[in-house]
């Protein structure tokens, strides 16, 4: 059956699915859905679960709303460019080029190829990070880059050509993806679900952080006030420094939801799988639940798991931060957490600093000497890596399992 034939019959598939409604409907939709599941593989990203990571680090349950909220305005926006692309059936860069403005068109299009690179290039270094450290640790060393990387590029060249090779290579590339897109959201659900049954998790405030609260724009969360406040001269640094934190990850957490080679890929890729006028009501529905449930499932109990284990607490990045160890010293936390260390005592030493910072002995006094309040306060605010993220299926599986399936 030739792909004009197979198109002619999904069409009118979805007529008589229409018109009959029920659970007839919702049952074609599932099984014809595609590049709805496209977007939410991408869109899941390291950006997305490092971000939702730290969320929960920073904020704890206060911002379970946010990318909820994120993930919704950006379907909305999904929606309505399919909705044009498949009601004209043209390609949007030569529709926006002839029928509103070719600086216009030529901008997203440049746009789009330069967000390209931004976003693929941190990928390809967390998909590196994730064979080298979770998958298969023996290889963690210059040659195992090596081989990250040519498998990482040999993979990537086999599902370019599966996703040209016409139907088949397309239906069997999106199987893949929702099975990895599917085990994404079960691990983390798995992980909640256990918490749960520990009875480890407040949910009272785990729901109550579903109501929008403007307000994190503009303070610490509650839970952290009493650490802020024991840091004694040092309260109005930390306090600035958490509200501006707060900012910027809410800003990355919209950005990240939907960014600008999504508006482009999702038309294309829907034109590619030969989508018409009939398919209009099932890109919306591919968009709800390829996109939003495994977007929204997953980032939430990234969130839940990472506030439960991290928020206000500082002991596991102090261990590392105190270990004799050097692969602990050399670990991405204890960086982060002598960065935010330093920013404090260069506000609490003042011109004083350049001296200090200059000279490797009077720079390891200084940490070493801080108020115990300043660390452990940086301790909180630093930001896990992907080998903290993956210990956070831990109540799930055993660890060695756990990282397996994170990477």
């Amino acid at each position: 059956m030739s792909n004009s034939e197979v198109l002619e019959r999904e069409a009118q598939m979805l007529l008589d699915a229409d018109a009959a409604g029920g659970l007839k409907k919702w049952g074609l939709y599932t099984r014809l859905s595609g590049p709805g599941w496209l977007q939410g593989a991408i869109t899941l990203g390291g950006g997305s679960l490092a971000g939702a990571l730290y969320l929960g680090v920073i904020m704890g349950y206060n911002l379970m709303w946010l990318q909820p909220l994120a993930m919704i305005l950006g379907v909305v926006m999904l929606s309505a460019i399919s909705y044009v692309t498949l009601s004209t059936g043209l390609r949007p860069f030569q529709s926006i080029k002839t029928h509103v403005s070719p600086a216009l068109a030529w901008g997203w299009l440049i746009a789009t190829m330069a967000a390209n690179i931004v976003w693929c290039l941190p990928q390809f270094a967390l998909g590196t990070a994730a064979i080298k450290q979770n998958l298969v640790p023996a290889i963690n060393n210059d040659t195992g880059t090596i081989i990250a990387s040519v498998t990482l590029l040999v993979v990537a060249m086999i599902v370019v050509w599966f996703y040209n090779s016409g139907n088949w290579g397309i239906k069997l590339f999106e199987i893949i993806l929702k099975a990895m897109v599917g085990t994404v959201v079960l691990c983390f659900f798995g992980v909640v679900i256990a918490m749960t049954l520990a009875g480890a998790l407040p949910w009272g405030q785990i729901f109550s952080g579903l109501i929008p609260d403007p307000t994190s724009l503009f303070k610490p969360a509650a839970s952290l006030q009493a650490s802020i406040e024991a840091t004694g001269q040092g309260a109005d640094y930390w306090r600035n420094l958490i509200t501006t934190t707060q900012k910027d990850k809410i800003i990355t957490a919209f950005a990240t939801a939907v960014g600008i080679n999504m508006t482009f890929l999702l038309p294309y890729s829907m034109l590619r799988k030969g989508w018409r006028v009939s398919h209009r009501g099932l890109a919306i529905f591919d968009l709800s639940i390829g996109l939003i449930v495994p977007f929204v499932l997953a980032t939430s109990c990234v969130v839940i798991a990472a506030a439960s284990q991290f928020h206000a607490s500082a002991v596991d990045v102090l261990e590392l931060a105190e270990s004799d160890d050097p692969a602990a010293q050399s670990t991405k936390e204890v960086g982060v957490f002598y960065k935010l260390l330093d920013g404090r005592l260069q506000d609490q030493h003042g011109q004083q600093w350049a001296i200090i910072s200059g000279d490797a002995d009077q720079l390891l006094q200084a940490r070493a000497t801080a108020d115990p309040a300043d660390r452990e306060m940086a301790a909180m605010l630093t930001e896990r890596d992907n080998l903290s993220l993956a210990k956070t299926l831990d109540p799930l599986f055993s660890t060695g399992i756990a990282q397996w399936m994170f990477g």
